[in-house]
C-alpha cells in the first residue's frame, strides 16, 4: 500500500508531471531558510504555477494528511519555510505573471512569487513603483505570509497597508478571494488582514492585488555620524517628533557600521553610529526636509550631515544597507547569524536599544545593531561561535533582548513573523485568551493541521 505522500504524488502527477519530485538535491534545497533552526527534509517537493494547481494539491493533501510547507524564496529567518513533520514544499517561485496593471487607480495583480524587484522593473516606465522594501530578494506572496516590512514603512506603512486583497488557496482545496481593488470597504470579516501575517498556518497566499504608488520628483538620501549611540537614537526620536516626513530612516550601530565599510567598501565613513535617510517628494520639499534634519542632528553633536539627489549615490549608499546581514557574516566566514526583530513604541526605543547593547557587551557576542528606527524596529544580528554552547549563549541573549522590549510595551517581531523562533513569547505578548482564538481560527479553517504545522504555535 503506498504511503500518504507516494498517494498524493501519484494523484498530482496528471496535472503536475515532474514538477512533483522526490529528488535528493531538491528536498534539501526545500530543508531550510535562512536561520538556525535545523533543516528538515520534507518527502517531496511540488512546483505549482496557478492558483488551481495550489488548491488542487492542497486538496489532495488534506484527504492523505500529508502536511504542507509553501516556500518561496528561501529568505526566511525564523524557519518558517522549514517542514518540520516532512510532508510537502510546496514551491510557489514560478508563480511569477504580473497578471494587470491599473495605472489610474494606482493598483496591480500579482502571483505570489514575483518579487518586489521584479515587480518594480515591471512597473517603471508606468511612473509608479510598490514600496515595501524587507531589503532581501523574497517574493511578495512571502512577504504577505510573515507582514513583511523594512526600510520604507516608515512613509509608506508595511505590507498589511499596501495590499488590498487576496487570492488563497485553503487546506480542504478551496479557492477563496478576498477584499478587491476598492480602498475601503465596511463589508464582511477582514479575511485579508486574517491571512497577512499567518505565515502559511491557515491557507497558501496565491494572488495579491496590492497598492501602487507614484515615484516621487525627487528624492535625497543622508548620511549622520555621531560619536554615541545615545545621541543616534535621540536624534531619531526628535525627527518623527517634529513630524518631519522621513521616507526612511535607518540606524547602524559602529559595530554594524565597520562590517558595511568593509564589505561594500564604502569611503569617506568612519566607523561610528551612524543615520541613514532618504526624503521623498518635490525638490524643495526633499531640500526643506534635509534641512530641517540635519538642524535636529546638530543639536545632537552630530559630525555633519550629508546628503545627496544623486541616483547612483544613494543607490550604493542603500545597497550598503541592504547588504548588512551579509556584510557581518562576511566578518566571520562559516559562522551563523541569530537575528532579533524586535519593535517598541518610538518614545521608549532608546531604552531599547541602549539596554540591547549593554547586553550585548555583557554576554561578550558579537552582535551589530541595524534597524529600521522610523518605526520603532531594530535588529540584533547575533553571531553564533562555534563553540558546544555558542548557540545556547546566542539565544540567552536574544531571549535578554526581547524580554526589554515586551516589558517595554513592544513585540517580539517587527517584521519576520513568528515562525518557530519567537513561539515561545507569543503568550507574553498576546495573553492566553487571545491565543485560544488564535488556535481556534487555525482549528477552524485546518482541523487536520496540514498547513506549515510546528509554527506560531508551541504544540
Amino acid at each position: 500500500m503506498p504511503t500518504p505522500v507516494e498517494a498524493v504524488i501519484a494523484a498530482a502527477r496528471p496535472f503536475l508531471g515532474e514538477r512533483i519530485t522526490t529528488n535528493a538535491a531538491l528536498r534539501e534545497q526545500h530543508s531550510h531558510g535562512e536561520d538556525t533552526q535545523p533543516p528538515h527534509l520534507p518527502d517531496a517537493v511540488a512546483y505549482v504555477e496557478t492558483s488551481e494547481e495550489t488548491a488542487s494539491l492542497l486538496g489532495l493533501c488534506n484527504a492523505q494528511g500529508v502536511p504542507v510547507t509553501a516556500f518561496g524564496a528561501g529568505t526566511s529567518l525564523e524557519g518558517h519555510v522549514t517542514p518540520v513533520r516532512g510532508g510537502l514544499s510546496l514551491d510557489l517561485s514560478r508563480m511569477v505573471r504580473v497578471i494587470e496593471v491599473n495605472q489610474a487607480d494606482m493598483d496591480c495583480r500579482i502571483e505570489a512569487g514575483v518579487t518586489r524587484q521584479r515587480l518594480n522593473a515591471h512597473l517603471r516606465d508606468q511612473g509608479l513603483f510598490f514600496p515595501v522594501d524587507p531589503g532581501s530578494e523574497s517574493t511578495i506572496g512571502g512577504m504577505c505570509a510573515t507582514r513583511a516590512s523594512g526600510t520604507n514603512a516608515v512613509r509608506y506603512g508595511t505590507i498589511r497597508e499596501n495590499v488590498l486583497g487576496l487570492t488563497v488557496a485553503l487546506a480542504d482545496g478551496r479557492l477563496i478571494r478576498t477584499g478587491g481593488r476598492v480602498r475601503k470597504s465596511a463589508t464582511g470579516y477582514d479575511l485579508t488582514r486574517l491571512f497577512i501575517g499567518s505565515e502559511g498556518t491557515l491557507g497558501v497566499i496565491t494572488e495579491i492585488q496590492l497598492r501602487l504608488h507614484g515615484i516621487p520628483e525627487a528624492a535625497s538620501a543622508a548620511v549622520c555620524q555621531f560619536d554615541t549611540l545615545k545621541d543616534a537614537v535621540e536624534t531619531v526620536i526628535a525627527i518623527l517628533q517634529a513630524g518631519i516626513e522621513v521616507a526612511r530612516i535607518e540606524l547602524l550601530d559602529e559595530v554594524q557600521l565597520a562590517a558595511c565599510i568593509a564589505y561594500s567598501r564604502l569611503q569617506g565613513l568612519d566607523a561610528v553610529p551612524t543615520l541613514f535617510l532618504e526624503f521623498h517628494g518635490t525638490e524643495a520639499a526633499v531640500a526643506e526636509q534635509a534641512r530641517l534634519a540635519e538642524e535636529i542632528a546638530a543639536g545632537f553633536a552630530a559630525r555633519g550631515f550629508r546628503w545627496t539627489t544623486d541616483a547612483s549615490e544613494r543607490g550604493r549608499l542603500w545597497q550598503a544597507r541592504h547588504d548588512a546581514y551579509w556584510a557581518v557574516l562576511a566578518t566571520r566566514p562559516g559562522w551563523k547569524g541569530l537575528t532579533t526583530d524586535v519593535v517598541v513604541p518610538i518614545s521608549r526605543l532608546d531604552e531599547a536599544l541602549l539596554g540591547a547593547k549593554a547586553d550585548i557587551e555583557e554576554s561578550g557576542l558579537l552582535a551589530p545593531i541595524v534597524g529600521h528606527v522610523g518605526d520603532g524596529n531594530f535588529h540584533c544580528l547575533i553571531m553564533v561561535p562555534p563553540e558546544p554552547d555558542g548557540l545556547a549563549r546566542a539565544w540567552a541573549l536574544d531571549r535578554r533582548i526581547v524580554g526589554r522590549a515586551l516589558a517595554l510595551g513592544g513585540s517580539c517581531s517587527g517584521e519576520h513573523g513568528v515562525g518557530i523562533g519567537k513561539r515561545e513569547f507569543l503568550e507574553i505578548e498576546h495573553g492566553v485568551e487571545a491565543l485560544a482564538v488564535m488556535r481556534a481560527i487555525k482549528t477552524a479553517l485546518d482541523p487536520r493541521g496540514i498547513l506549515n504545522p510546528g509554527k506560531i504555535f508551541l504544540n
